[in-house]
């Protein structure tokens, strides 16, 4: 119909809900108080604009992939507690690895320190010699000099060989699901008009270029890039009552999605010069690591949304000695 549409946050409106008397929430009142915001505090709403398929495509696909990382993360970690507690030499080994093809091959075949030296040297390089061409030797290594120096066998050990192969099946299965959304999620995004813009800038990959597209789209909603870094939660907030003056903190709100999309791209793109030279004017300001590294999260927002407005590709502008 032509007609703009918009949203307002659910916890947004509760709080306006607030301002008005009584204490009853009926789908009436709910409507009014809508009603009445978007009528005096436009600012509140969100602006909504009709996604085109592809990017309906990309939310669900980056969704679910978004799932299946925090399920990678659940059974990792459970892998390195039950190394760490039956044989804490070979999990030093395993744990810096486990997610290699190699290791959780290992494991699935052989899931207690006592299955994995009866196996023997030779018969391991060749089980891992196919997923690690150049690390096979050196890790069957690294593991038999890791199971010798620790000659005591934990009660449980034996329960923990059931479970073990368990996990790092799960863990190769979550592992390749997330392989095939990869190269549809990169299907889409370079589909995508906006995906050169994005892809361009250092740091920002295939999964962090399409959460970015998904959150921000072509950047139109945001009149500025300090709106932007509002919403994204980049954006520091004052807080201050009466004599207590705490200065400028980490603001609490925003898009989390987004802001972990800013962050993991600036903590990339450490090794781009430009981003490493702003990177460490930081540290030497006196702030810690995540703080600067807030900054050039911060700072790389500013130069996405003009990009973003002007259509243009990155171009690294070198900061000028005073």
């Amino acid at each position: 119909m032509g007609c703009p549409v918009a949203y307002l946050p659910g916890l947004t409106m509760r709080r306006i809900a607030d301002l008005y008397p009584g204490e009853a929430k009926t789908d009436a009142k709910d409507a009014f108080i809508i009603a009445d915001a978007a009528r005096a505090m436009p600012h509140t709403l969100r602006a909504i604009d009709g996604q085109d398929e592809t990017i309906a495509e990309l939310e669900m696909i980056v969704g679910f992939d978004d799932d299946l990382a925090g399920e990678a993360t659940r059974v990792a970690n459970r892998l390195h507690g039950l190394l760490t507690q039956i044989h804490p030499s070979l999990e030093r080994v395993l744990g810096p690895r486990l997610q290699h093809p190699a290791v959780l091959t290992l494991l699935e075949r052989f899931g207690s320190p006592a299955q994995i030296r009866k196996a023997g040297r030779r018969r391991l390089v060749t089980l891992l010699r196919p997923k690690a061409p150049r690390m096979a030797e050196r890790l069957v290594e690294d593991i038999f000099a890791a199971l010798d120096e620790q000659t005591v066998t934990v009660p449980g050990t034996e329960a923990a060989a059931l479970i073990v192969p368990s996990l790092a099946n799960s863990l190769t299965a979550v592992l390749d699901q997330r392989k095939l959304l990869a190269g549809r999620i990169e299907e889409l995004l370079e589909a995508h008009p906006l995906s050169k813009v994005l892809t361009s800038m250092p740091g920002v990959g295939v999964r962090t270029g399409a959460r970015i597209l998904i959150e921000v789209g072509d950047g139109s909603t945001f009149p500025t890039a300090g709106h932007l870094a509002a919403y994204a939660g980049l954006a520091p907030a004052t807080r201050s009552s009466g004599s207590s003056i705490r200065g400028e903190q980490p603001s609490r709100r925003g898009n989390k999605q987004l802001k972990r999309a800013f962050f993991l791209s600036a903590f990339a793109a450490l090794g781009d010069p430009v981003s490493r030279a702003y990177y460490d004017k930081k540290i030497a300001q006196g702030k810690h690591h995540t703080q600067a590294l807030l900054c050039l999260a911060r700072r790389r927002a500013d130069v996405l949304f003009a990009m973003l407005r002007d259509g243009t590709f990155y171009e690294p502008q070198p900061a000028k000695a005073a």
